[in-house]
């Protein structure tokens, strides 16, 4: 068991630290959470989750609305959690000991720890299509074969380039993703221009003509999936690297930088895949790509490798940071290495696996399950019950620490009905995550919404009034700067569009 992390002596040991981050080692380049989030998101899932609403039966219409005014939302949730990383310096999941408890918190630290090795994996396994087909047209591979150990060789290959960069921590990290992401952003460029300008896009594709509560519910599903639902699956990786931030960067600014950094890859590839999509409706990555932009194969191939990389080497940071929350006595960079082992395992069982809509589908529906009700919960304590606290060393306390409680059960109990309440409200391709709620309102997916209101309402009733896992915090609701409101707001969603909420403490440097 480790106990309080050491003060930093180099640059590269701040990376294992479960303490604040010094302000010494804080950076005040806020572009580098820019670069950071557009490169984990300039990635083929995006293209395919766009061409994915299109695949479910709607008009191209109707998903490039869901997939802008979804992600809107989602990426300015997303953007309070990153002001709130700067707010305390820590990782998410150490943070989360001041609301779940010192030991509480460990069991959002395991489930984030299973959800990074299945982002590891799916973001592995989305391009292998792509690179073999890719392959394929530069005469390499032949097409028509299934090419498995290819794909594994392939995945295995990606998979230890990203273990390799994530050892060298944030900052290399964020040298990666300034320096790879402009050239990558050249060739996405070049793909858009080919496709809206010489291609035959159907700007007004119908779809399956659907209609009233038809369209509604497929509008709801995608919208889990792609929409607000995408912004909500980084909320857990927000702080693992906005920790980094310098207290004197306006929080505005940091708030944009990360927020926008997310919105324009996503709605962009998003719309580049559903406007392909109307040319066949098919979603298959490989037959996609090959089949509209077979002339840039090259080009098209740096972008679709480059993808997974930028993306996974921030999964498999976040998945050793967290492993870290649980007081494991074990290196970063092995745990970086263990992540890499159980991912590349998942992806050779995806190698093997049939039907990518209804297993992407799966597994965002379940994503999102879990972090919008996390978020809920973290959200409401830091914006409704504890506005004030500035010193969150006591979260870095050993095991056994009277500064910090050891459970919350309050936390935990509102947190385990938000996922319940998540699930009944859950309509996916696959029956087990189709919920009685959803299936009774004809396919109507809330979802989301559902599991957020659940947990923050839950969290506020049981905690308002009562001592803080963090004793330094005092009573819920009684530190806050402004009165606490009679009704509470429980859904991040509503709270957290620009201008920023007030998720950072209003001594935490100017506010804009």
């Amino acid at each position: 068991m480790s106990t309080v992390s050491p003060p930093a002596t180099e640059s590269v040991e701040v990376d294992d630290l479960t303490t604040p981050i010094p302000e010494s080692q804080r950076t005040t380049k806020v572009s580098r959470q820019f670069w950071i989030w557009a490169g984990a998101n300039i990635a083929p899932i995006n293209w395919v989750l766009g061409a994915l609403g299109v695949s479910m039966g709607l008009s191209l219409v109707d998903t490039m609305l869901v997939l802008g005014l979804g992600n809107l939302i989602g990426v300015s949730v997303f953007g309070a959690f990153t002001v709130l990383g700067r707010r305390t310096g820590l990782t998410s999941m150490v943070m989360a000991r001041g609301v779940f408890g010192r030991r509480g918190a460990y069991l959002p630290a395991v489930v984030q720890m299973i959800v990074v090795i299945g982002w590891c994996a799916v973001n592995t396994w989305i391009v292998l299509d792509l690179v073999m087909a890719l392959l394929g047209t530069l005469g390499w591979v032949d097409q028509a074969a299934a090419n498995l150990a290819a794909r594994i060789a392939v995945g295995a290959l990606i998979m230890a380039i990203q273990v390799v960069i994530s050892f060298f921590g944030f900052r290399v990290i964020s040298a990666f993703e300034r320096w790879t992401v402009p050239p990558t952003l050249l060739v996405l460029v070049a793909m858009s221009v080919a496709a809206w300008g010489f291609m035959d896009i159907d700007w007004s594709y119908p779809g399956a003509g659907l209609s009233g509560h038809e369209r509604l519910v497929a509008m709801s599903q995608v919208m889990t999936a792609i929409g607000i639902g995408w912004g909500l699956t980084w909320l857990t990786y927000a702080g693992d690297y906005s920790r980094f931030v310098s207290r004197a960067v306006p929080r505005r600014r940091l708030f944009l930088a990360s927020a926008l950094g997310q919105l324009i890859p996503v709605v962009w590839l998003g719309l580049l895949g559903a406007s392909l999509a109307t040319r066949g409706g098919d979603i298959d990555p490989g037959a996609m790509i090959v089949d509209n932009f077979g002339a840039l194969a090259i080009p098209v191939l740096l972008l679709v490798v480059h993808g997974p990389i930028a993306t996974n080497i921030l999964n498999i940071y976040s998945f050793s940071v967290t492993a870290r929350s649980l007081d494991l006595d074990i290196s970063r960079k092995v745990l970086s290495i263990v992540v890499g082992v159980l991912s590349l395992i998942a992806v050779v069982g995806f190698v093997f696996s049939h039907g990518i809509a209804e297993t992407l589908d799966a597994w965002l529906a379940g994503v999102v399950g879990w972090t919008a009700t996390w978020g809920a919960v973290v959200f409401v304590h830091h914006t409704f019950l504890d506005r004030r606290t500035t010193d969150f060393s006591a979260l870095a306390d050993p095991v056994g620490t009277t500064r910090v409680a050891a459970f919350n059960p309050r936390a935990i109990i509102a947190f385990l009905a938000g996922v319940a309440m998540t699930w009944m409200f859950l309509y996916g391709m696959v029956p087990a995550l189709q919920g009685p709620i959803a299936t009774a309102m004809g396919g109507l997916d809330l979802s989301w919404l559902a599991g957020a209101v659940t947990a923050g309402t839950l969290y506020y009733v049981l905690q308002k009034g009562r001592r803080l896992p963090l004793r330094s915090a005092g009573l819920g609701g009684a530190s806050a700067s402004i009165p606490a409101p009679a009704a509470p707001v429980a859904v991040p969603v509503a709270a957290a569009v620009p201008p920023v909420p007030a998720a950072a403490a209003p001594t935490d440097g100017p506010a804009a």
